[in-house]
């Protein structure tokens, strides 16, 4: 998808959106729309309309921090951001939006097109408190048919398109392309290990064994007879699945014929997996080809957006939305700003289906062609089956809206007994819980995970690598100092007022009265004596459901086994525990394949593998010659002085 550049865009990531939106709502709750900042924010408008022109293109509503608050987007930017300096039309969430703003940032643009493209840019990169927000921090899977190699593969992808191949997707979740994959394995028997992997085998692997691949690395396959395979698949993949289970037949009727029933046997396995692929389809695609699917349900202020991704006739999967900030918006606005930012992250299918009229519908389509290569059609499926595929995303949006509503309704009473039984004054809205992980003290490591009522927020986890040199390996008290003197620190010094919502409500602690202490002392020491801390701990045989709720006055609290805040504050900790063994794991596989030839100034990936490869390991690396660091392929005279120095110099 084309993109405008953003000149005066800043580097740094913007705040979470959430905490911005619920802090300018608590700003208003203190002093309303007072007038003078009402004035104030108009006569900041005033000043930019008097430099604008009919121009297209983007303009973006800051506050006094320089955070966004809104991102629009305008096919005459003068006469757009005009409309803001005419309160009285404003609605009440609008004004409040003009009376925080103190500067505004603009951006031109070719055409209304480019605006639409730039503003869904703009929008989840700062995720403004005013915008309709696409609230998903996860990319699509794809399947990868990776052809850059004799023998292509057959994998998992997200993120950046880049290696050459055939790519298929997008799929709702990481399941369905695995259980995808899996079958197509079976019925394709293409590779799916790495070419490292690859070039190193000297006989089959268990795939061979259990008939998922056809052992392309020890050649019990033809390159010719592998590119058919690739063929098939390619075909398959591209909607031509009948086509491929009618040739699959006819060489199963050969092999039957010349009483071949080993190849026969094969072939009919192959059978049945197209067959499961096939009857995994849940919905009925048929007639539709390639198409995005979305159907829009709102109640009590909640909106879902459901979405089916059909290619090739075939369901890719089918997934629930729930954008937020969306009050004050008509609905055909919100879908419109929900498709915008959907797209900027996933290719557009030729065909979009939709379950209302959008206004901007042409102007959409406009902006998605040259990501879809080539014309794209938003419509509203009237009869068929079309209209009968459309019915079923509305009937899956409005169970799913259901399903979202009830869901929040348990959360807010959790949140309220939680308040209620850990002795808050109010009911937390950021929830900070710590943890740490090692092995006998090595590779110590830190974890903070962030819950709010919506639930995990995981784009604001952080690890903390233990470094201070007073912290003693292996002493759990003394780690936890550490960490907690390093993050309220640094909270102090950069949001000392706490208008930035990156304070806590809630501090919980994964441990004892040990832990309680050493936290309670960190922060008392720091000045802080107003966060809410409990520490929580098994009972004494460690028997999940006996957990034990240390409070900072060395109270001790028990909940039910069977008690739903109990479960909630049990998931709490479990995700602070899976989040520090993971950073912990990571930080040991990283030392354990560590290289002396990591020391080495100016030796990367690629120089250090050159050398590996010529003298076999780093201690003989370490103990060549000069004349014989030169000889080794791909290194230069001076790369070969810098490692000889290196170890003969005292570097």
């Amino acid at each position: 998808m084309a993109k405008s550049p953003e000149s005066s865009a800043p580097a740094e990531a913007a705040p979470h959106s959430a905490d911005r939106f619920n802090e300018a709502k608590a700003t208003y709750a203190v002093r309303g729309a007072d007038q003078p900042d009402l004035d104030r924010g108009v006569a900041v408008i005033r000043e930019v309309v008097a430099t604008l022109k009919p121009l297209p293109g983007v303009y973006r509503m800051l506050d006094a921090r320089g955070d966004a608050l809104y991102v629009g987007k305008a096919r005459a930017l003068k006469h757009r951001v005009a409309n803001y300096v005419q309160v009285d039309r404003l609605p009440n969430r609008l004004r409040r939006m003009v009376s925080l703003t103190r500067s505004m940032t603009i951006v031109t643009t070719n055409s209304e097109a480019d605006a639409l493209l730039l503003e869904a840019q703009l929008i989840k990169r700062y995720r403004p408190a005013y915008n309709v927000l696409l609230r998903d921090d996860k990319s699509f899977p794809f399947i990868l048919l990776r052809t850059d190699h004799t023998y292509a593969r057959i994998m998992k992808h997200r993120g950046a398109r880049r290696a050459k191949g055939h790519y298929y997707g997008p799929f709702a979740s990481a399941g369905s392309v695995n259980t995808t994959i899996n079958a197509l394995q079976k019925l394709f028997l293409l590779r799916s290990c790495n070419d490292g992997f690859m070039a190193r085998r000297d006989r089959p692997c268990l795939l061979y064994q259990i008939k998922r691949c056809s052992a392309p690395c020890v050649e019990r396959i033809a390159a010719d007879d592998y590119a058919k395979l690739v063929r098939q698949a390619k075909d398959f993949l591209g909607g031509r699945s009948q086509a491929v289970q009618r040739e699959i037949e006819a060489q199963m009727s050969e092999a039957a014929a010349a009483l071949d029933y080993e190849r026969a046997a094969v072939l009919r396995d192959r059978l049945r997996a197209a067959t499961f692929i096939q009857g995994s389809q849940a919905i009925n695609a048929e007639g539709v080809g390639s198409a995005d699917v979305f159907a829009m349900a709102s109640k009590g202020g909640v909106v879902a957006v459901q979405a089916f991704f059909i290619r090739a006739g075939q369901n890719w999967g089918h997934r629930a939305f729930f954008p937020s900030h969306t009050e004050g918006f008509d609905e055909a606005e919100v879908l419109t700003q929900f498709l915008a930012q959907f797209y900027e992250d996933v290719p557009p299918p030729r065909l979009i289906l939709i379950d209302r009229d959008l206004p901007e519908a042409a102007l959409l389509a406009e902006a998605l062609q040259d990501a879809a290569g080539g014309k794209v059609e938003i419509s509203v499926p009237q009869r068929g089956d079309r209209r009968r595929l459309m019915e079923q995303a509305r009937r899956n949006a409005d169970e799913a809206l259901e399903r979202r509503q009830a869901e929040t309704g348990t959360r807010a009473k959790i949140f309220r007994d939680l308040a209620e039984f850990l002795e808050l004054g109010d009911v937390p809205d950021r929830i900070e819980i710590y943890d740490n992980s090692h092995i006998m003290g090595s590779h110590a490591v830190g974890a903070m995970v962030v819950a709010g009522p919506e639930g995990f927020r995981k784009s604001q986890y952080r690890k903390f690598t233990i470094k201070h040199p007073e912290t003693e390996p292996g002493d759990d008290f003394a780690m936890m100092r550490e960490v907690m003197q390093r993050r309220f620190a640094r909270v102090q010094d950069e949001d000392p007022d706490r208008s930035g919502g990156m304070w806590p409500d809630l501090v919980l602690i994964d441990g004892g009265k040990g832990q309680m202490s050493a936290v309670r002392a960190t922060l008392e020491a720091l000045g802080i004596d107003d966060v809410a801390l409990i520490a929580v701990s098994k009972g004494p045989d460690r028997n999940a459901g006996r957990e034990h709720f240390h409070f900072p006055d060395g109270r001790e609290k028990l909940l039910p086994v069977n008690s739903p805040l109990l479960f909630h504050l049990q998931q709490l900790r479990d995700e602070a525990h899976r989040f520090a063994i993971g950073a912990h794991r990571a930080k040991r596989s990283r030392a354990i394949s560590a290289s002396p030839l990591d020391d080495i100034p100016g030796i990367g990936p690629a120089r250090k593998r050159a050398l590996l490869l010529h003298f076999g390991t780093a201690s003989k690396v370490r103990a060549a010659s000069l004349s014989d660091l030169q000889c080794a392929p791909g290194i230069s005279a001076a790369v070969a002085q810098t490692v000889h120095d290196f170890y003969h110099q005292g570097g």
